[in-house]
């Protein structure tokens, strides 16, 4: 993922947002959609890179000194939140979704 400039402080046109769907309700509901998607695959990402310093036993020196898991946490926390990830997505129309109410059967 490419890094985001500060996105929590862009103003958004909400007009724009609405453009692709014709209702800024349903823009978000699929913003918030991927969102989860992005979080649910970080979340197993990070959860698998980490699961290979899981130790049967704790022993109280591996818990203090394990600076790759350490630096690998610190990687995952300065990426740009999965909501920034969805909306950048959705602007730029790399969101693929689709309306089950209007399709032909």
């Amino acid at each position: 993922m490419k890094p985001l400039p500060n996105a929590s402080i862009i103003t958004r046109d909400v007009i724009e947002l609405a453009k692709e769907t014709e209702n800024v309700y349903e823009s978000i509901s699929i913003i918030s959609k991927r969102a989860r998607q992005i979080s649910t695959k970080l979340k197993e990402e990070l959860g698998s890179k980490l699961s290979e310093f899981a130790t049967k036993e704790d022993n109280l020196e591996e818990i203090f000194e394990n600076r790759e898991q350490i630096e690998i946490s610190k990687y995952y926390e300065r990426m740009p939140k999965p909501s920034m990830v969805a909306l950048e997505e959705f602007i730029e129309n790399k969101v693929y979704f689709r309306k089950p109410e209007t399709e032909e059967v």
